[in-house]
């Protein structure tokens, strides 16, 4: 019945449980460098480990900064292999490590915007769409204000429209009253 138990991963024991954690291993990264300056070293260590203990094996080191990696990639597939779980920033170096070791790095083509800055944009991108609206309607009251008055040229009959502008031409101007000379005193 005991091996029951064993085999069962719900009826284990606590020091089964802690045999079994320490089996596992894993491919992370240890920091290094100064503070707002990190630098990290490619590790295998065992998972219940802290981040900076000894590790059993190093695998290469990663500056995030200049974006320079030197790595054993086939060391590291090899403990893939033997069952270490690499973390998921190790698994995107992994990904992305050419066969000599070094990173091929590719760069982001979208910027991450702010909360703010999103809104800013959308708001320009809804301003920007109402003034074209708006010019779009100005044009079409302008076609059809061009539309109308064309039509009303062709309603008048060609003789009424010179007489509109000799009426407007035989209008008198000012007329300035003559300046009389008032005898002086």
């Amino acid at each position: 019945m005991e091996a029951q138990d064993v085999a069962d991963p719900f009826n284990a024991s606590n020091q089964e449980i802690k045999r079994r954690k320490e089996k596992m291993l894993k491919i992370r990264l240890k920091r290094l460098g100064a503070k707002k300056a990190p630098a990290y070293r490619i590790i295998v260590i065992n998972s219940t480990t802290k981040r900076e203990g000894k590790p059993i094996q190093e695998l290469g080191h990663y500056n995030p900064k200049t974006k320079i990696m030197k790595f054993d990639k086939t060391t590291a597939l090899d403990w893939v292999k033997k069952g270490a779980q690499p973390t998921e920033t190790v698994q995107y170096l992994m990904d992305n490590c050419n066969e000599d070791g070094s990173l091929n790095y590719k760069p982001k083509t979208e910027k991450k915007l702010s909360k703010k800055a999103i809104a800013k944009l959308e708001a320009e991108k809804a301003s920007g769409a109402k003034a074209a609206e708006e010019a779009k309607a100005a044009k079409e009251a302008a076609k059809t204000a061009a539309a109308e008055a064309e039509k009303a040229a062709k309603e008048t009959p060609a003789e009424e429209a010179p007489t509109v502008e000799a009426a407007v031409e035989e209008t008198p101007a000012e007329e300035v009253p003559a300046v009389t000379e008032t005898p002086a005193e």
